[in-house]
């Protein structure tokens, strides 16, 4: 619609601009051909009334190629040449008192052939001015007398090209007034047209709530007439009144504001409005229909709610059939304890290595277990951290003692960069250990033999830093953005087959319950580096020793 709304606009323009210039030319060409006519009868010699005809013929060429440039200032300088014109050809042939004295209404005959209102006035005072000229010249001048045989046809020329180009001009002025207002109707018909099918109901306002127009589809139940007249707070519920009230003071106040009701005619229903400030005395908003939009939310409500109950039952599944099953299996790991170390007779060696790898496989599904339970704990916000103040080293060198003896046997070497001063916490001592414990054990399982794993621990201010890299296989980034959730897991079947895929995420919700976070950088092929970071240290700001030491060549391990 804008489009068709312009594209007439323009049509309407072009007519006006070809009007002015054939208007222009109609004039020059009727001046042409009486000044022709009366030399060749013999009633007009060359002389000065042939010249005055002449300079009464020059605006009209000027203001033709002056509405050619289709600009405002253009045709405000061809009015005042007309002007200067016809006062000179009125006071070349006697002033007011000749027979071109008529001439003096050529301005405001231009003006009406430019077909612009706004230049009607100024065509007017041209009139006047060329008629003040020539009165003043009158008076003050000794003006010839035109040739009594050419006077009465001259009189006539200058009547008969002022009449016609005058009537002429307000004809066309009249008409093209009439084609703008047609346009205006027909934009404004196809506006509201627009306006009475889009989605919304648009409506203008005072800040009061007064509703002044409204236009649009209104929520189901009511006609966008409904509204014109009526305040905005009766078409509301009684309960979401004050709420409507206080956003259309804010709207005033901020500019904006949006508000959600159930309207009055409609108990199931559900609206949004969003105002907008249009002046300090007007408002305009929009309301639509969100029925659709709050059930969705409430079935979204609702699924999340279920899926969160779900979870809960799981967590509290899992944690009941890990406390279950721990009790059988620290039974089986007791018992195959004692027959691998023959407390009660001899036993064959083969004998003795099936219990040891009972107990080998009791220890991990243990482990497995106690994994499972610590993240159900924390998935169902249960677990409470047992602080303490304590060494962080001794918490880590004692996951080096554990861990030294299956890095060993995979070839790997372990190795510890641990501070010479103490490192004071406040924390969990056994999240600590854990932290640290499932960070090596991760890192042994993606590292090939005769690789490196490094575990550096250090604090800077109140930050505890627990650093754990690798020399292994790497992580690739789609894996790496799964990790530290809970169940999953990076690389090939065998590695995964290893464990849970509860390690990093523990790690993560450890860190967290410390106010702590976990960072993994890694490349693929080059090895894997896990940061975590924790405000636990109480003690004095210490680093790590520059130099690593192997695990096994740290006092104590």
């Amino acid at each position: 619609m804008p489009y068709v709304r312009y594209n007439s606009r323009r049509k309407v323009r072009r007519r006006g601009l070809g009007f002015a210039v054939g208007w222009h030319l109609a004039w020059a060409l009727a001046v042409a051909l009486a000044a022709g006519a009366l030399v060749a009868t013999g009633r007009l010699s060359p002389g000065v009334e042939l010249a005055a005809l002449a300079v009464g013929a020059v605006p009209a060429l000027v203001g033709a190629g002056l509405a050619l440039t289709r600009a405002q200032p253009a045709r405000i300088i061809a009015l005042l040449v007309w002007t200067l014109a016809a006062a000179v050809a009125c006071q070349m042939t006697g002033g007011t008192l000749g027979p071109l004295a008529a001439w003096c209404l050529a301005p405001l005959a231009a003006a009406a052939a430019f077909r612009r209102s706004e230049l009607l006035s100024m065509g007017a005072a041209g009139a006047v001015a060329a008629a003040a000229l020539a009165s003043v010249g009158t008076l003050l001048l000794p003006l010839p007398a035109p040739p009594a045989g050419a006077a009465p046809w001259l009189s006539l020329l200058s009547l008969a090209t002022v009449a016609i180009g005058l009537g002429a001009g307000l004809v066309s002025l009249q008409g093209q007034s009439r084609r703008y207002v047609r346009v205006r109707d027909e934009a404004e018909t196809a506006l509201r047209e627009v306006l009475d099918n889009q989605p919304q109901l648009l409506m203008g306002l005072y800040p009061g709530g007064r509703i002044l127009d409204a236009y649009g589809q209104a929520p189901v139940g009511l006609d966008h007439r409904d509204f014109v007249g009526r305040n905005l707070g009766e078409m509301v519920s009684r309960d979401d009144r004050p709420a409507v009230d206080e956003a259309l003071q804010r709207a005033v106040q901020d500019g904006s504001a949006e508000v959600a009701f159930i309207p009055i005619h409609d108990p199931q229903g559900w609206c949004v409005l969003s105002l907008r400030r249009m002046s300090s005395i007007r408002l305009v908003a929009a309301l639509r229909d969100a029925r659709a939009q709050r059930a969705r939310e409430t079935e979204l409500e609702q699924a999340r709610a279920s899926a969160e109950s779900q979870n809960a039952g799981k967590s509290r599944f899992l944690a009941n059939m890990s406390h279950e099953l721990r009790t059988p299996l620290n039974a089986i790991m007791g018992f195959s304890d004692i027959m691998r170390q023959r407390l009660f007779g001899p036993m064959s060696d083969r004998y003795v290595e099936y219990a040891e790898l009972v107990h080998e496989s009791g220890a991990h599904l243990l482990e497995l277990i106690n994994d499972v339970l610590d993240m159900s704990k924390i998935e169902a916000e249960r677990f409470e951290l047992a602080r303490e103040t304590f060494d962080a080293r001794d918490a880590v060198s004692s996951v080096l003692r554990l861990m030294r003896g299956q890095a060993d046997r995979a070839g790997i070497q372990l190795r510890g960069v641990l501070p010479a001063e103490p490192l004071e916490a406040d924390a969990d001592r056994r999240a600590i250990k854990q932290i640290a414990l499932n960070l090596v054990s991760n890192a042994l399982k993606f590292t090939p033999r005769n690789g490196a794993v490094t575990l550096t621990v250090q604090g800077s201010g109140e930050v505890l830093e627990i650093v754990v890299a690798d020399t292994g296989v790497g992580i690739a980034p789609e894996d790496l953005e799964r990790l530290g959730r809970p169940f999953e897991q990076a690389g090939d079947a065998g590695q995964k087959a290893a464990g849970a895929g509860l390690g990093l995420s523990l790690v993560r919700a450890f860190a967290r319950l410390h106010g702590g976070e976990m960072t993994i950088e890694s490349t693929v092929g080059e090895g894997t580096t896990v940061s975590v970071r924790m405000p636990v240290l109480t003690g004095p700001e210490t680093a790590a020793e520059p130099e690593a030491a192997p695990a096994s060549a740290l006092s104590g391990l």
